[in-house]
């Protein structure tokens, strides 16, 4: 998926139930799916299984708005480098290379809609630390790990193969950025999802988006910026 260009966004046509006049956020009710008109640009990150895709999807069209997902960028790479995403993978073990140019496009892309004051949504297991302090919410998901391991059993990597490619990038973030990604203090909001099934999930984030007011606004906690 390519990146949208922040004017492609269209605006939702309101259905109206109820606007904060503070934030220009509205929710709407279509055909009862609930829908927020806002300008946030979200980071949305976790661990696999987290539910993060099924949630992201559902959050792009309550807001309207385009998404990302580091996942969509990596399979982009592997295109323009003719490679299939089997081999791209193996290279991507080998090499540092790879993983720094996933990391650099999604910095281009959170720099360019951080600047758009305009929603958007950014997915990634970095999303948080590379969008740093030009998003407007940085949002954690995970859940235990028997549930994500039950959760991804139709995928090709399975629990112990998680769990070390976990532990392999947890290190490759500590060397190469100096992120622990164990450290959450800095995210607005995390989640369980364990704990609710996704339009749960999905109604959690949008009521943070939805009563979310720069006004009042107190303070997020800093993020220095990563060098890529």
């Amino acid at each position: 998926m390519t990146d949208p260009e922040p004017d492609d966004r269209e605006g939702g046509e309101s259905r109206g139930d109820s606007e904060d006049a503070g934030t220009g956020t509205r929710t709407t009710r279509d055909r009862g799916r609930r829908t927020v008109e806002t300008n946030l640009f979200l980071t949305v990150s976790g661990p696999p299984g987290c539910g993060a895709t099924t949630v992201c999807e559902a959050l792009s069209e309550a807001m309207d708005c385009g998404y990302v997902s580091g996942g969509q960028i990596f399979r982009e790479l592997a295109d323009e480098r003719g490679m299939s995403l089997t081999r791209f993978l193996a290279e991507a073990d080998a090499s540092d290379e790879i993983d720094r140019a996933l990391d650099r496009r999604l910095r281009t892309i959170a720099e360019k809609w951080g600047a758009a004051n305009k929603a958007f949504i950014l997915e990634s297991r970095l999303a948080g630390w590379i969008a740093g302090n030009r998003a407007d919410l940085r949002i954690w998901l995970d859940a235990p790990e028997e549930v994500r391991v039950a959760r991804t059993r139709d995928r090709e990597e399975m629990g112990a193969e998680m769990r070390v490619r976990e532990v392999l990038e947890a290190g490759r973030y500590e060397h190469e950025y100096g992120v622990d990604i164990s450290d959450r203090s800095f995210y607005d909001l995390a989640i369980n999802t364990a704990r609710w099934d996704p339009d749960g999930v999905v109604d959690l984030v949008l009521t943070a988006v939805e009563r979310y007011d720069p006004g009042t606004d107190e303070g997020s906690f800093p993020t220095r910026d990563v060098e890529l």
